[in-house]
């Protein structure tokens, strides 16, 4: 069979030549231009951050200086009516107390719809000079007071506005392109038009020649030599078609067969990849349905642990008094006998008061101790079964997490510090809450502290912007790189020959993402182990429903 190799025109050619040239040239020239601008917009925002910077710096070091209580607060308020320019996007407040640490004083945030972002504590060193990212930059200048550091002044300005005027400038370059791009064309067509009148003559005949099929006809002189060399060389190339006319014919017929021959299995093949993808939609929804029905069984799975644990911390107050009960019966039972037959002494009667009331104490103490276990557990399988918002103390839920797991806790031997201030009340939901904390510590517990004696988890918890932010670090084996960017997905486990279902943190990502409709992610601790930073929204109650 032959075959058609592409061609060009010579207007194709000449045409694409000086489009070539003139984008070329105006790309060129635009590109130098914009990167002038965008320079140039770039030295304007970070010389802007800078002075906003100093003069918000100045006007915070009287409140960091004040012992005023609300002096977080007045400061937000102050932040807020200073920043008249839509150019920050978000400043935070770092006081340098007497011992030399820095902690969190006050924040302005733009816009409240975006995710609280950590503090920068750690990166002030890095951010003294200007920080580039791809949507803003980022700088800390030092608050002081006389040559006296008091504090440190983070802000972050947004990119977006002159990002969307480089996109304007993009916008007009391309324009113009066009528009030159357009001219080009036509002065091209003209003088084509111009030039080339009898070579469009010639490929008129041999268009005639092709669409007839009548290759017996022959073309006509033509004025230019070149032209008529390649008429002459046409006519010639005519001829020979013809003799092989037939040939083609064959040719073309056996590959009509071929063509039938392969749409005949291809149509095959298409059948039976319908069959075989309707088969895998199938046990697609089936492992759908089986991974939400082992999602709920790891719920109930996490309650059972939990209902072990209290159980056997149940037992051993409820052993104890049953042991002093009975210790007293049998004491009052040989009272009763003294007193029946006359034999009862003073110093019998008074041994007994004594351990009466210190066999009642030890009664009243355990039973009280077994109310408290019962009282905490209940609260925390309510919770878990019921998907409804409340006010309630997030130092207090959490406590009350850690009573029911009290048992495993101990067993492994690690230490659980909760940084959390005591009056934080939250209206959200709370059964969600204890089930990430849940999941999170037995997560700990059965895969981060093989082979480490000192296991510790610290749990804090800050609000920042309307949204409750938990960081959750355990200083165990830590996760390989390779399974962390995959942590959430359903089935991920390390222990999948001993009893782990890889659903746990899939559960956590879950109930963080649509439950609570929040963010979670997961990071190597700075030393050992992992962190994992989650943050919601919730809402703060006042005072009065607190």
């Amino acid at each position: 069979m032959t075959q058609k190799t592409s061609t060009m025109s010579l207007h194709r050619l000449l045409t694409l030549s000086l489009l070539a040239l003139n984008s070329l040239i105006l790309l060129t020239a635009s590109v130098s231009i914009i990167n002038m601008v965008d320079e140039k917009n770039n030295a304007n925002i970070i010389s802007e951050t800078h002075t906003w910077a100093n003069v918000l710096a100045k006007n915070s070091r009287h409140f960091i200086n004040s012992s005023d209580a609300n002096n977080q607060h007045k400061l937000k308020n102050e932040l807020r009516k200073s920043i008249t320019t839509g150019l920050i996007n978000r400043v935070h407040i770092y006081r340098l107390n007497e011992d030399g640490a820095i902690e969190y004083f006050s924040s302005y945030n733009k816009n409240h719809t975006f995710p609280a972002i950590g503090d920068k504590i750690g990166k002030i060193s890095q951010l003294r000079t200007v920080h580039f990212e791809e949507d803003y930059i980022e700088l800390i200048v030092e608050i002081t007071d006389d040559e006296r550091l008091l504090g440190y002044l983070f802000i972050q300005s947004s990119l977006l506005e002159k990002q969307a005027f480089i996109k304007q400038l993009i916008y007009i370059a391309l324009a113009f392109l066009l528009f030159t791009n357009l001219v080009v064309f036509a002065v091209s067509t003209w003088l084509f038009n111009k030039i080339t009148q009898p070579m469009a003559t010639l490929i008129d005949d041999v268009e005639q020649i092709s669409q007839s099929k009548n290759y017996q006809l022959e073309l006509a002189s033509q004025p230019y030599k070149e032209l008529d060399i390649l008429a002459k060389n046409i006519n010639i190339l005519l001829r020979r078609t013809h003799k092989y006319i037939d040939k083609i014919i064959d040719e073309q017929q056996y590959s009509v067969f071929q063509k039938q021959a392969l749409e005949h299995r291809l149509n095959t093949r298409t059948e039976a990849l319908k069959e075989s993808n309707q088969e895998l939609l199938s046990t697609l929804e089936k492992l759908h349905e089986f991974q939400g029905q082992l999602v709920e069984t790891e719920k109930m799975a996490s309650l059972g642990d939990m209902v072990a644990g209290i159980a056997h911390e149940i037992n051993t107050p409820i052993g104890l008094g049953v042991t002093a009960s009975s210790l007293l019966a049998d004491r009052l039972h040989e009272i009763k006998f003294a007193f029946e037959n006359k034999t009862l002494k003073s110093s019998q009667l008074k041994k007994f008061l004594m351990d009466g009331d210190e066999n009642a104490l030890i009664i009243l103490r355990n039973l009280e101790r077994a109310a408290n276990l019962i009282s905490s557990f209940k609260k925390v399988a309510v919770d878990q079964s019921s998907a409804e918002s409340r006010t309630f103390n997030v130092n207090t839920l959490i406590n009350e997490v850690l009573l029911t797991l009290s048992t495993k806790i101990r067993t492994a031997k690690i230490d659980i510090l909760i940084n959390c201030p005591d009056a934080l009340y939250i209206n959200s939901k709370p059964g969600a809450i204890n089930q990430i904390l849940i999941n999170l510590i037995l997560n700990s517990i059965h895969h981060a502290f093989d082979g480490i004696d000192n296991g510790k988890v610290t749990i804090t918890i800050a609000i920042l912007a309307g949204q409750l932010h938990i960081n959750y670090k355990d200083n165990g084996t830590g996760i390989e790189e390779s399974m962390r960017s995959k942590i959430f997905e359903p089935f991920t486990t390390t222990k999948r020959g001993s009893g782990g279902s890889g659903l746990g943190m899939h559960l956590v990502y879950n109930l963080v993402t649509q439950a609570l409709d929040g963010y979670i992610t997961v990071e190597e601790a700075p030393t050992h182990g992992v962190s994992f930073d989650i943050t919601f929204p919730v809402a703060i109650p006042a005072t009065e429903e607190k």
